[in-house]
Formats: C-alpha cells, sequence, structure tokens
C-alpha cells in the first residue's frame, strides 16, 4: 500500500460520518471554483469606505535600527524563513518556489494540490511561511518610521509580484484557508502602516483582499480539523472584515467570526486557561490571536465578552506558571516557531514573554509584569507608547504560579522557590495526547517530565525539528523515546497514522497530586500499552522533597509476560554527563545532579546524536537539530514490577 494511500484511509478512520457528508459537499461546491465561476472570480475593489484604525497609536519611542537592517536585508533578497538563514531569494521572490528545496510549486487549482507530496511542492511548510508576507509588515514599519521611499517602494514591489504570480485560485497558495487569513493579518498591519503610500496598488489589493475573504469564509476547518487552523481562519476574516469594511459581504464577514471566535475561546481553550492541543506553542499562537483580535475589535469598537477576555488571562497565567525563572517554556507538543505577525525585530525577543508584557497591561497584572522582564517591541506595536508608561509604573508583584495543578489538561507543578533565583520547577505530563480525533500536535509523552534548576534546563523536551518530507525524523521526535518517560517494546505509547495523525491516543490522567510545604507528590497512569498482546499498565509516583532537594520517580508496570522496558532521560545540550556504576553524574551550569538508575535494568547509557536508531537530539527550532545527552536505562522485565529512580539535585 503507498505511503499515501495509507494516509486517507487513516484519515478517513479519524472522521464521524458527519464529517465524511461535510467533505463530499465541500468538494461538490469547489466545482464553481475550479471552473472559474463565483463571485470571489468576479472581485472588485468595493466602496472606497474608511478603513479601520489601528489597534493602539502608532509608537515613536524605541530602537528603529533592527527594524531598518531588516527591511534593507529584505529588499537586498536575503530572508530568513524559519530556520532558514540569510536565503538568496532575490526581491522579489519567486512565490511559489520553495525555499528550502527549490521545488517549483505547479500553478494548478491550489485545492487540488497534494501539498503533502514534497515531490510536488517541496516543503510546504517553507513555502507557506514565505507567502504569510511578514516581510511586507516589516518594510511598512520601516517607511512608518523613517518616511523613506525606498521601503513602500520595496512594498509596492513585493505585493504586486505576488498578486502576479499567484491569482486565485491557482497554486497551493490557494491550499490552506489558514495561510490565507494568516496573511490577511499581515496584510492589514500593513495597509494602515503604509496609508497613502499604498495608493497605486489599492484596487488590486482590496481585489485580492475580497477574493481572500470568500475564500476563508467557504473553507473554513470543521470536525476533526477545526483546532488552530480554525481559530487562525477566524482571525483573519475578522480583522479584515474591520480593515476593508467596503462590501456588502463585509458586515455578515465580521458578525460571523466575532460570534464564532468568542465560542472557540472558550472551546480550544480549557477552563484552567490551557488549549487543548497540548501544545505550548500553538498555545502562544491561539493567545496571539485572541490578543489581536481583543485590541482590533476594541479599536473600531466591537468588544468581545469577558468570558472571552478572561480564558486569555487564564492563558497568559498558565504560560507565566510554566515559564521557568530563566523565561523558558518547555517545548511540549509541536512548534512550528511561526508567529502571526512579526512586529519585533530586537534581538533575544520572547513571544512568551511578549504576551506576558501586553497581559501585564492589559490586565494589571503585577506577575505578568515580573515574568515578562521588561516592555518588548512587539507589545509597544500593539499597544502604544502610553502603555508602556503604565507598564512601568505597574508594580511588581512575585512570578509565581497562580495555580500548580491544571487538572483539566492534565499539567502539574512540582518544585520549591518559584520565580527565584533558587528555583527548582519540574512539569509533569498526565494529560490528553491532543484536540480531537488527529491529536494533530501532540507527542506520545505520557507521564513525561521537564526540571530547570536556577532558571537552566536540565531535563528536556527535545522538541519538533520536523514536519513535512522527513518521516523518520517526524517520528522520532514526536515518539515516547524523545521524552521523559518509560518505553515498553519499542512501541510508542499511541499509534501515528501520519504527520498530523494518531490512530489510537493513549488516555493519561493524574490519579492524585498534592503540594506542602516539605514535598510535592504526584500520581498517575496511562493505558497506551493495554493494546500489546500482553497488556501493559503504566503507572508513574512523583515524589519532591523539597528540604533534601530529590525527586523519587517510581515507575510500576502491571503485565503477566516479559517485555523490554526503556527508561530516557533526556538532558539539555549545555549538561554533560557521566556514569558511575548505576548513577550518573549531571553537571550544568549553576547546578549538579546525580541519577539513580533502578538497579532491574542494565548500567545506565549516556546517549548523543544517534542516528540509527534516532536518540539524544534536542531541536531549538523547526528544521534545526543539535545533539544532546540522553541518559538511557533498559532491560527486561517479566512480570508486573518497580522501577524506581531518583533525581538529587546538588548545588
Amino acid at each position: 500500500m503507498s505511503a499515501t494511500l495509507a494516509w486517507k484511509l487513516n484519515r478517513l478512520r479519524a472522521m464521524a460520518p458527519a464529517e465524511i457528508a461535510w467533505r463530499a459537499r465541500q468538494a461538490l461546491a469547489s466545482l464553481p471554483e475550479r471552473a472559474g465561476i463565483g463571485p470571489a472570480h468576479a472581485a472588485h475593489a468595493g466602496a472606497d469606505r474608511l478603513s479601520a484604525s489601528w489597534v493602539a497609536p502608532m509608537p515613536t519611542h524605541f530602537d528603529a535600527a533592527p527594524t531598518f537592517a531588516a527591511a534593507d536585508r529584505i529588499l537586498a533578497g536575503r530572508w530568513d524563513v524559519l530556520s532558514l538563514r540569510d536565503c538568496a531569494l532575490g526581491f522579489p521572490p519567486r512565490w511559489n518556489r520553495d525555499p528550502k528545496t527549490g521545488v517549483e510549486a505547479p500553478r494548478s487549482f491550489g485545492k487540488a494540490i497534494d501539498y503533502r507530496d514534497p515531490r510536488l511542492v517541496g516543503d510546504i511548510k517553507h513555502l507557506w511561511e514565505l507567502n504569510r508576507h511578514l516581510e511586507l509588515v516589516t518594510l511598512a514599519q520601516a517607511w512608518h518610521l523613517s518616511g523613506d521611499a525606498r521601503y513602500a517602494q520595496g512594498a509596492r514591489d513585493l505585493l504586486s509580484s505576488w498578486l502576479a504570480q499567484c491569482p486565485y485560485p491557482q497554486g497551493a497558495q490557494w491550499a490552506s484557508a489558514l495561510e490565507a487569513a494568516v496573511r490577511l493579518l499581515n496584510w492589514a498591519c500593513a495597509w494602515q502602516l503604509l496609508g497613502e503610500a499604498a495608493a497605486p496598488l489599492r484596487e488590486r489589493w482590496c481585489a485580492a483582499v475580497y477574493q481572500h475573504c470568500h475564500f476563508i469564509a467557504g473553507n473554513l476547518s470543521r470536525h476533526s480539523s477545526a483546532n488552530n487552523h480554525l481559530f487562525g481562519e477566524l482571525a483573519g476574516l475578522f480583522v479584515a472584515a474591520l480593515t476593508w469594511p467596503r462590501w456588502p459581504e463585509s458586515a455578515r464577514w465580521r458578525a460571523r467570526a466575532h460570534a464564532a471566535l468568542e465560542v472557540q475561546a472558550v472551546t480550544q481553550n480549557g477552563a484552567d486557561g490551557v488549549n487543548r492541543e497540548q501544545a505550548f506553542w500553538y498555545h502562544h499562537e491561539v493567545a496571539d490571536m485572541m490578543l489581536l483580535c481583543l485590541l482590533w475589535g476594541r479599536a473600531n469598537g466591537i468588544g468581545f465578552s469577558r468570558r472571552y477576555a478572561g480564558r486569555l488571562e487564564a492563558m497568559l497565567e498558565f504560560i507565566g506558571a510554566v515559564m521557568d525563572a530563566g523565561g523558558h517554556v518547555p517545548m511540549v507538543g509541536d512548534a512550528d516557531d511561526a508567529v502571526m505577525v512579526r512586529f519585533s525585530r530586537e534581538q533575544g525577543f520572547c513571544p512568551y514573554r511578549s504576551l506576558l508584557a501586553s497581559g501585564a497591561v492589559l490586565f494589571a497584572r503585577g506577575d505578568f509584569k515580573s515574568a515578562a522582564g521588561g516592555f518588548d517591541d512587539k507589545s509597544r506595536w500593539l499597544l502604544g507608547d502610553d502603555a508602556a508608561r503604565r507598564f512601568d509604573a505597574l508594580a511588581a508583584a512575585p512570578a509565581r504560579p497562580a495555580r500548580r495543578a491544571f487538572r483539566e489538561a492534565g499539567y502539574c507543578l512540582l518544585g520549591r522557590d518559584f520565580g527565584t533565583a533558587r528555583e527548582v520547577k519540574a512539569l509533569v505530563d498526565a494529560g490528553p495526547l491532543g484536540y480531537l480525533s488527529l491529536a494533530a500536535h501532540g507527542h506520545a509523552d505520557a507521564l513525561a517530565m521537564t526540571l530547570s534548576v536556577g532558571g537552566q534546563e536540565v531535563l528536556v523536551d527535545p522538541g519538533t525539528y520536523a514536519y513535512h518530507g522527513e518521516k523518520r525524523w517526524r517520528d522520532y521526535f514526536r515518539g515516547t523515546a524523545a521524552h521523559n518517560t518509560l518505553r515498553v517494546d519499542g512501541e510508542d505509547q499511541s499509534v501515528a497514522g501520519g504527520d498530523f495523525l494518531w490512530r489510537t491516543h493513549a488516555r493519561a490522567r493524574c490519579d492524585y497530586y498534592e503540594s506542602r510545604e516539605d514535598r510535592d507528590l504526584f500520581e498517575g497512569q496511562h493505558d497506551g500499552y493495554l493494546r500489546l498482546n500482553d497488556p501493559v499498565l503504566h503507572r508513574r509516583r512523583i515524589d519532591f522533597d523539597k528540604g533534601a532537594l530529590r525527586f523519587e520517580v517510581l515507575d510500576t508496570l502491571q503485565c503477566r509476560g516479559a517485555h523490554d522496558v526503556e527508561l530516557h532521560w533526556h538532558l539539555a545540550e549545555h549538561c554533560t554527563a557521566q556514569v558511575r556504576g548505576h548513577d550518573v553524574e549531571v553537571s550544568c551550569p549553576g547546578a549538579r545532579l546525580r541519577f539513580e538508575c533502578p538497579p532491574e535494568l542494565a548500567a545506565p547509557e549516556v546517549i548523543a546524536g544517534s542516528e540509527q536508531p534516532p536518540l539524544g537530539w534536542i531541536s531549538r527550532r523547526l528544521g534545526e537539530k543539535a545533539p544532546a545527552p540522553v541518559v538511557l536505562c533498559r532491560g527486561t522485565i517479566r512480570g508486573g514490577c518497580h522501577l524506581r529512580s531518583a533525581i538529587a539535585i546538588e548545588r
């Protein structure tokens, strides 16, 4: 069976009958579009009505040099696309050419293009990222700040070339409603920044906006695909309808998107403030989209409910809770490093801290201010110069978690001295695999834990690395062996059915959690290995003695027969490890640790950068990986057993 056919069958199994019927209707509805029939094909610029206002007064008081430098590099044809740095793509670039592989995608009907086939489109993630037009905003920012005509002309040239090379509905740019929506978000920002400098392109540009809005409204992600994609599509439609209130449909698009955003804010994000995709980068992206819509709506007299704002505040609380004292957020679940709009070019920009900085002003939260560390350029663009003064005037509060157990999402915090230089912070994952039947961005990481000491990462989730075209690495980084948990018989806890599809979902739960002055205790289990011929139930108990700075981890396996087991402890790349009998001595900046491995298993090994099989890697950015040590304890058990490990912190 071909890989494509296998994926289609697995995808079909993930759909309910209602979704199958809906997708059949969508396919029929696309026939007129393919034939060149429909309102979007007769796109028009619409009435020249007053555009919506920017979300805040344009900022003036910050260092614009990084923005000018970035804009100059774009005009020189040098581009950054995800992990690709300083690529010579020319100006303007070839919009249908994948910057990673050089493959030229076809200009056929967009929704019929198999964008999962790298032979046809290259790495679609990189092609789509180029076409999101983040660089258009950079050029528009540079024009707004300097009045230099080179930047305005560059923005017009970039947009004009795209309109010529990517006509609706032809090409991979018209295969995804989410990509069209993100492009609209960037177009809306550039439109406001360019002002009258966009006049020579206004009619063509507005006609393309109209096509984008029709395309998104007719192709919203539904059923098993109604995750962050749906949220992004609604955000793009909402912001576009406010920015270009030029057509009879604009009010309907705005009202529809506004109502749906209210619903999705509480559907996709739990009451504990955690996004249900179980992927922290997508938690950030959805929070960012909620922030943009909230601010854009406020600027134009369209309010959101207290429930919507409250859910956003809770999401920022979660970011502050899992962030360590050094500003690190564990790389749980998928991450594509993408941003909705790239407002900031400042060195060391942290998107998580930026959200907290904006949230500190919006919600008057001193703890958010402390965790953010400062008021960043993106927050200044969104909220204005006056917001920076309000941020400075806000009384700082200790950056301690408002809660330690996020029971709906299944995350628990263990540790002490949170928010200080003496912090010890562990995060344990006993949540669902992911969201909906696909669990598209979840990883097979049930009962895994991460650990940081004094703001330095020690035990890490190694990240994502690949989305498309590199199946071996895609499978490794989201598999059980790449997480700080236990693997049985070389199998992942959940079974993958495609790059963004899981056929079986391990169900994890927290059975007990308690945080006392002297110790923290977690107990949980998952059923991922009950599918084996000899079913195995995995339970994990983690006990942190705050006085002794010692974690004891007890893994209990309930089974009848013999099984091969592997226990993995993934260390950050700046750590070193040395085996001493059944112990491993670990050195990290600011801390030394001793790992005591279960005596029932063979002596531990330390592995870094293994290709066959993949093991001992970390990926800080999509498309980049580096060797990092992993402590591996493995052996064969016969019947149920208890495997006891310990992690002792020696300051």
